[in-house]
């Protein structure tokens, strides 16, 4: 297995633990349960470590990829760098769930504003989450490129279009 692979494993867990967790936070609020409340936090605080195993794991599949044909520099390095805003928001989201889980287990009168500050936190790691997921789908999927202009895909169409023409 390369370092690509394991990013590309890694890389699904935050995404999809974060919505899980603002999912488990959500009904927990709603519900008034304390059980699944904290079943959210952990999923935060577990998203965000495995946000930074998939960062740590970005640079070695960048190597492996950079010279793969159809792969562009520029939507590596876009990816990048919406991958370092994600991290910081997933990180923060982790430590301000980390810090709910202990003012909840002592019963704090903060206690459900930390709750309230965490979902927040984590809707903003969430979009910026899906945002560099979107941008690293877009290294070996031209397709959903929003340029298009370089992409094969494109560039087959063209070639395509011009056939139609000529007949």
């Amino acid at each position: 297995m390369s370092e690509a692979h394991v990013h590309l494993i890694l890389n699904h867990i935050p995404v999809l633990g974060t919505l899980f967790g603002i999912a488990l936070l959500t009904g927990g609020l709603a519900a008034r349960s304390t059980p699944v409340r904290m079943a959210g936090l952990v999923a935060f605080v577990l998203s965000a470590v495995a946000a930074l195993a998939a960062y740590l794991t970005g640079e070695p599949a960048e190597h492996l990829v950079e010279k793969l044909p159809g792969v562009s520099g520029s939507v590596i390095e876009r990816h990048e760098a919406a991958a370092t805003v994600a991290l910081a928001a997933s990180l923060l989201a982790g430590a301000a769930a980390l810090a709910s889980l202990l003012l909840c287990r002592f019963r704090k009168p903060t206690a459900s504003l930390a709750l309230a500050a965490v979902l927040v936190l984590a809707v903003a790691s969430a979009g910026t989450m899906s945002w560099t997921a979107n941008l690293g789908g877009q290294i070996r999927h031209t397709e959903i490129r929003a340029s298009g202009g370089d992409s094969p895909v494109t560039q087959q169409q063209g070639r395509d279009d011009e056939r139609e023409h000529d007949d």
